[in-house]
């Protein structure tokens, strides 16, 4: 069995399935049922690349990091753009997907999760476009660092329910959202941002982000005639990994590398366990509960990954590394100055990484980073830090 036919009923390996209550698991399946018809569907894919191209703006650049590579001095260095997205982030890819799958099975409500805010923002945009009213969980720690995200939310015509249970994070957010599905489970769409939760959610936003290693895999082939030596990206949930990922997974002299924060590690530090009603790579304490995290990347604050991306860590295929919260700050502020590109704190730890990758490998070698989004959100909490 190929590695691309493993998501059977939502299981990759032994990560993934579906574990929830039979009630939400007859939903549940049937969004599942249902995204499998439409993603074979030719004006559904009509209409979502409609979209992608005239909405996001896509394709975006992959542009070569000439300053930085110059100064490392190591493999070239090639940035994919989804920070210039609308919304600036990569998360628009699925949101828009998800919204169009909502919109024609007849959703009256949509519900979402968030960390950082870009997930919020964009299926707040998204639920603006075609006229759905929107409810979307943040914890009340992320709301307080990431309020320009909450008012853009909120301009955006969104209520945002600010979480204060538990650590008042993306987990407490996550907790929350599934509570209100449960509730409203008739008329009412989750629209999860990661490639994270139960069957059919972790194909279904792998397939909408894979646009990123479709456009990426095309690019560099026109401007360096051969695939790169890597592909690295920022892993929390793991959306704009497995996005960035997909296209090359089949491609084995192709490195795919995540880059956990050293705060949350996931994939290096988890064990398998089920977790917000899948199985995957989780982060316990000593008493088997959610072990608590402290990211400065809001967007990476997380105690699971999606479980492609275990899958992938089991198998070899993937390789896992960690970046600290002061290596990403250092990247953050590097990249601004050299290349006048302000990352997202989520990215810097990919480019943190690929910082360290390039200077060990040959200046034939080429190295693309998905710069997953802009650091526009970020800028008043790097302020206040190197304050």
């Amino acid at each position: 069995m190929s590695r691309e036919s493993v998501a059977e009923q939502g299981y990759f390996g032994e990560y993934g399935g579906s574990f929830v209550p039979d009630d939400l698991k007859i939903v549940l399946d049937r969004i599942g049922n249902e995204f499998h018809r439409y993603k074979e569907d030719p004006e559904f894919l009509e209409e979502y690349r409609y979209y992608l191209k005239e909405y996001v703006g896509r394709e975006n650049p992959l542009t070569f990091a000439k300053n930085l590579t110059e100064q490392i001095g190591g493999a070239k260095i090639y940035l994919k753009r989804e920070d210039l997205n609308h919304t600036g982030a990569h998360k628009i890819n699925n949101a828009l997907g998800q919204i169009l799958l909502a919109k024609r099975m007849g959703a009256k409500r949509i519900i979402a999760e968030t960390g950082a805010g870009q997930h919020g923002v964009a299926t707040a945009t998204a639920s603006a476009m075609v006229g759905l009213p929107c409810t979307i969980y943040m914890g009340k720690v992320d709301t307080e660092r990431q309020a320009l995200n909450v008012f853009r939310m909120e301009l955006l015509g969104a209520e945002v329910v600010a979480v204060d249970k538990g650590r008042g994070r993306l987990k407490e957010a996550v907790d929350e959202a599934f509570a209100d599905l449960v509730a409203n489970q008739n008329d009412t769409f989750y629209l999860i941002g990661s490639a994270v939760g139960p069957y059919p959610y972790p194909e279904m936003v792998k397939f909408f982000q894979a646009i990123i290693s479709e456009e990426s895999k095309k690019q560099i082939l026109e401007k360096e005639g051969k695939l790169p030596t890597a592909v690295v990206a920022c892993t929390g949930g793991g959306s704009n990994a497995i996005g960035a990922f997909a296209n090359y997974i089949e491609d084995e002299k192709v490195r795919l590398i995540g880059v956990e924060p050293a705060e949350a590690p996931s994939i290096s530090e988890g064990v398998s366990a089920v977790f917000h009603g899948y199985r995957s790579l989780i982060l316990l304490d000593e008493d088997g509960n959610p072990k608590p995290t402290n990211s400065i990347a809001a967007g990476l604050d997380y105690q699971g990954v999606g479980p492609e991306h275990s899958y992938l860590h089991a198998t070899g295929r993937g390789e896992y590394v960690t970046a600290t919260g002061q290596e990403a700050l250092e990247a953050f502020q590097q990249l601004s100055k050299i290349e006048g590109i302000i990352p997202a704190l989520e990215s810097s730890h990919a480019v943190a990484h690929a910082v360290k990758l390039a200077k060990e490998l040959n200046k034939d070698d080429v190295i693309i980073v998905n710069l997953s989004g802009r650091g526009d959100k970020d800028v008043n909490q790097v302020f206040d830090m190197l304050k």
